[in-house]
């Protein structure tokens, strides 16, 4: 009873932080209001994952804030995060050039290491490396004359577009913001519209992990409308961009509970997948037919529909991306993980966590919704037939 009313006491405080009636929350999660209030006051106990977790959506926290009080979160910090900020607070771009700075030619090359590092689930590595590429992109923009600097304004907001990717995969969001926005300014600079379409890619996913799903949504309906507009002809990159965009739009809509709106991104990303008629890896946003069943999968588990989440999971051909994609293949596994969490599949959930785990275990590590499965999974345990679970919740920092 204590443990029920502290977290129906948690509810309640972070429901009256947003202003929001019982009445409301409520309705936001399809239950009633009287069964909102018996849980507030400890009398009624949330018995769904998918509920609790639509709770944790709506109030904008995590599920660990809800179900435990001294939840730290200390042992997820991602610790490059600090190199990288202290590199972006530096703003070396106001000050005169001194020194000789790195080639355009080196930039280009570490970008390429730093993108290979991200989408082979190597955080921590991809991290390490980016604040030395931060510094010199701002130190070769001021280096270069004035009438020079589309190439050098180019390359800096393909670098920031790196670092806003790293830091929205390891749960930095605010910190990825900074670099999405600092993307698209210098994107803006360059005057390259496709590539202030690829940096509204990246921000719209970073504002969807701050709870911000319409504004994400907006934005990428906007940036793949202006590429609609300019295209002149077929262009496999401009398209590819443009169905990224929609996948972005299709998973703003689902996490502010518009299925119709997913539903419709989906198929607009689907129609442009088929015309383009293969995988593509585009500034590195693998857009294609199989990365669109992806982010289907996902929306199944954002709206709760764990039965679907599972049969589009389990009938997933992950053979067709490339074996690059370590991260895009591990959050297939975690999303699938997470649907067998809600319908009581334990020993499946973590048969697939640990699938997950020797793709990525730094995914692993840093993703927030993959610790809260894993603490509702300890919660619940039955060791007999979980047994390898304690000692994974253990390496991800849960226990």
């Amino acid at each position: 009873m204590d443990d029920q009313r502290g977290i129906g006491g948690r509810i309640a405080r972070q429901r009256r932080r947003r202003g929001l009636s019982q009445q409301a929350v409520a309705g936001l999660v399809r239950r009633s209001e009287s069964w909102l209030s018996q849980v507030e006051r400890g009398v009624s106990r949330i018995d769904s994952h998918s509920v609790l977790e639509r709770l944790a959506q709506v109030l904008g926290v995590s599920i660990s804030e809800l179900v435990d009080a001294g939840h730290p979160g200390a042992e997820s910090r991602y610790q490059p995060g600090e190199g990288i900020r202290e590199a972006m607070l530096r703003y070396d771009g106001l000050s005169p050039s001194s020194g000789r700075a790195e080639s355009l030619h080196w930039m280009r090359l570490e970008l390429h290491r730093i993108n290979r590092l991200y989408q082979s689930a190597r955080y921590d590595e991809a991290g390490q490396r980016l604040p030395d590429l931060i510094r010199a992109a701002e130190r070769g923009r001021q280096a270069v004359p004035r009438k020079h600097r589309r190439p050098a304004d180019t390359l800096k907001a393909l670098i920031y577009h790196c670092a806003a990717t790293v830091l929205t995969r390891v749960d930095e969001p605010d910190l990825a913001w900074s670099a999405a926005d600092r993307s698209l300014a210098a994107a803006g600079d360059a005057d390259r519209p496709l590539l202030a379409a690829v940096s509204a890619y990246r921000l719209g996913y970073t504002l969807i992990k701050m709870r911000r799903a319409e504004q994400a949504r907006d934005l990428a309906v906007r940036a793949a409308e202006s590429l609609r507009g300019g295209q002149q002809r077929a262009d496999a990159i401009l398209d590819s961009v443009r169905g990224g965009l929609h996948l972005v739009a299709a998973s703003a809509a689902a996490h502010a509970f518009d299925r119709a709106g997913t539903e419709a991104h989906l198929a607009q990303a689907m129609s442009i997948a088929d015309r383009i008629g293969h995988e593509r890896n585009d500034f590195w946003t693998a857009f294609g037919i199989t990365n669109i069943q992806i982010h289907r999968l996902s929306s199944a588990i954002t709206f709760g529909d764990a039965k679907l989440a599972v049969t589009l999971g389990e009938a997933l051909d992950l053979s067709r991306l490339p074996v690059s994609l370590l991260g895009r293949r591990a959050q297939v596994h975690l999303d699938l993980a997470r649907a067998y969490t809600v319908q009581r599949k334990d020993a499946a959930a973590v048969h697939t966590l640990l699938e997950a785990e020797r793709l990525s275990p730094q995914l692993i590590r840093y993703d927030q919704r993959t610790r809260d499965v894993l603490a509702q999974l300890v919660k619940r345990e039955h060791r007999p037939s979980t047994p390898q679970l304690r000692d994974l919740a253990r390496r991800a920092g849960v226990v």
